[in-house]
Protein backbone atom coordinates (compact mmCIF):
# COMPACT_ATOMS: atom_id res chain seq x y z
CA UNK A 1 0.00 0.00 0.00
CA UNK A 2 1.14 3.50 -0.81
CA UNK A 3 2.23 5.94 1.88
CA UNK A 4 -0.23 8.82 2.24
CA UNK A 5 0.19 12.48 3.20
CA UNK A 6 -2.60 14.38 4.94
CA UNK A 7 -3.16 18.01 4.07
CA UNK A 8 -4.69 20.21 6.77
CA UNK A 9 -7.86 20.42 4.64
CA UNK A 10 -8.42 16.67 5.05
CA UNK A 11 -7.99 16.94 8.82
CA UNK A 12 -10.49 19.82 9.04
CA UNK A 13 -12.98 17.83 6.93
CA UNK A 14 -12.66 15.02 9.45
CA UNK A 15 -12.80 17.21 12.58
CA UNK A 16 -15.77 19.26 11.35
CA UNK A 17 -17.58 16.28 9.78
CA UNK A 18 -17.81 18.03 6.42
CA UNK A 19 -18.54 16.21 3.14
CA UNK A 20 -15.73 13.69 2.64
CA UNK A 21 -15.59 12.97 6.38
CA UNK A 22 -16.30 9.25 5.87
CA UNK A 23 -13.40 8.87 3.45
CA UNK A 24 -10.91 10.51 5.83
CA UNK A 25 -12.31 8.53 8.78
CA UNK A 26 -11.82 5.26 6.88
CA UNK A 27 -8.23 6.22 5.98
CA UNK A 28 -7.43 7.01 9.65
CA UNK A 29 -9.05 3.76 10.82
CA UNK A 30 -7.21 1.66 8.21
CA UNK A 31 -3.92 3.31 9.18
CA UNK A 32 -4.51 2.53 12.87
CA UNK A 33 -5.37 -1.10 12.07
CA UNK A 34 -2.58 -1.81 9.60
CA UNK A 35 0.19 0.50 10.79
CA UNK A 36 0.18 2.02 7.31
CA UNK A 37 2.11 5.26 7.06
CA UNK A 38 0.17 8.50 7.26
CA UNK A 39 2.41 11.56 7.13
CA UNK A 40 2.03 15.30 7.72
CA UNK A 41 4.64 18.05 7.88
CA UNK A 42 5.21 20.13 11.00
CA UNK A 43 4.13 23.13 8.90
CA UNK A 44 0.71 21.59 8.21
CA UNK A 45 0.41 20.51 11.85
CA UNK A 46 1.06 24.13 12.85
CA UNK A 47 -1.42 25.33 10.24
CA UNK A 48 -4.16 23.25 11.89
CA UNK A 49 -3.22 24.76 15.24
CA UNK A 50 -3.15 28.40 14.09
CA UNK A 51 -6.38 28.21 12.08
CA UNK A 52 -8.22 26.59 14.99
CA UNK A 53 -6.78 29.07 17.48
CA UNK A 54 -7.67 32.05 15.28
CA UNK A 55 -11.22 30.83 14.65
CA UNK A 56 -12.11 29.11 17.94
CA UNK A 57 -9.59 30.19 20.58
CA UNK A 58 -6.64 28.74 22.44
CA UNK A 59 -8.57 26.15 24.46
CA UNK A 60 -10.17 24.58 21.39
CA UNK A 61 -6.85 24.70 19.51
CA UNK A 62 -5.16 22.77 22.33
CA UNK A 63 -7.98 20.18 22.30
CA UNK A 64 -7.70 19.78 18.51
CA UNK A 65 -3.93 19.26 18.76
CA UNK A 66 -4.46 16.55 21.42
CA UNK A 67 -6.92 14.80 19.10
CA UNK A 68 -4.59 15.22 16.13
CA UNK A 69 -1.66 13.79 18.11
CA UNK A 70 -3.77 10.73 18.97
CA UNK A 71 -4.19 9.94 15.26
CA UNK A 72 -1.85 7.42 13.59
CA UNK A 73 0.04 10.23 11.84
CA UNK A 74 3.79 10.65 11.70
CA UNK A 75 4.56 14.37 11.84
CA UNK A 76 7.62 14.93 9.63
CA UNK A 77 10.10 17.64 10.58
CA UNK A 78 10.97 20.06 7.81
CA UNK A 79 14.57 19.79 6.62
CA UNK A 80 16.35 21.76 3.91
CA UNK A 81 15.45 19.30 1.12
CA UNK A 82 11.74 19.48 1.98
CA UNK A 83 11.87 23.28 2.35
CA UNK A 84 13.61 23.55 -1.02
CA UNK A 85 10.97 21.42 -2.80
CA UNK A 86 8.23 23.50 -1.14
CA UNK A 87 10.05 26.59 -2.39
CA UNK A 88 10.12 25.19 -5.92
CA UNK A 89 6.34 24.78 -5.78
CA UNK A 90 5.76 28.19 -4.20
CA UNK A 91 7.87 29.94 -6.83
CA UNK A 92 5.95 28.40 -9.74
CA UNK A 93 2.44 27.57 -8.48
CA UNK A 94 -0.50 29.54 -7.12
CA UNK A 95 -0.60 27.72 -3.78
CA UNK A 96 -0.32 28.68 -0.11
CA UNK A 97 3.10 28.09 1.40
CA UNK A 98 1.73 25.46 3.80
CA UNK A 99 0.11 23.58 0.90
CA UNK A 100 3.47 23.60 -0.88
CA UNK A 101 4.95 21.66 2.07
CA UNK A 102 2.23 18.98 1.90
CA UNK A 103 2.79 18.65 -1.86
CA UNK A 104 6.57 18.56 -1.42
CA UNK A 105 6.33 15.79 1.19
CA UNK A 106 4.07 13.74 -1.09
CA UNK A 107 6.53 14.18 -3.97
CA UNK A 108 9.62 13.33 -1.93
CA UNK A 109 8.04 10.24 -0.33
CA UNK A 110 6.35 9.17 -3.60
CA UNK A 111 3.15 9.26 -1.56
CA UNK A 112 -0.49 9.98 -2.24
CA UNK A 113 -1.78 13.33 -0.97
CA UNK A 114 -5.21 13.30 0.68
CA UNK A 115 -7.05 16.59 0.21
CA UNK A 116 -10.15 18.32 -1.07
CA UNK A 117 -8.38 21.67 -1.46
CA UNK A 118 -8.64 22.75 -5.10
CA UNK A 119 -5.30 24.60 -4.85
CA UNK A 120 -3.64 21.21 -5.33
CA UNK A 121 -4.89 21.06 -8.93
CA UNK A 122 -1.69 23.08 -9.53
CA UNK A 123 0.43 19.96 -8.85
CA UNK A 124 -1.97 17.25 -9.98
CA UNK A 125 0.37 16.23 -12.80
CA UNK A 126 3.35 15.87 -10.46
CA UNK A 127 1.97 13.99 -7.46
CA UNK A 128 -0.76 11.43 -6.87
CA UNK A 129 -3.83 12.96 -5.19
CA UNK A 130 -6.73 11.22 -3.48
CA UNK A 131 -9.55 13.77 -3.68
CA UNK A 132 -12.04 13.77 -0.82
Amino acid sequence: MMTQVLDSHAVFVYLEKEPGYEKVSAILARSAETGRDLLMTTVNWGEIYYITRREKGEETAEEVIKVLDSFPIEVVEVDKALAKQAGVYKAAKKMSYADCFAAALAKMKKAELITGDKEFKEVEGEIKILWI
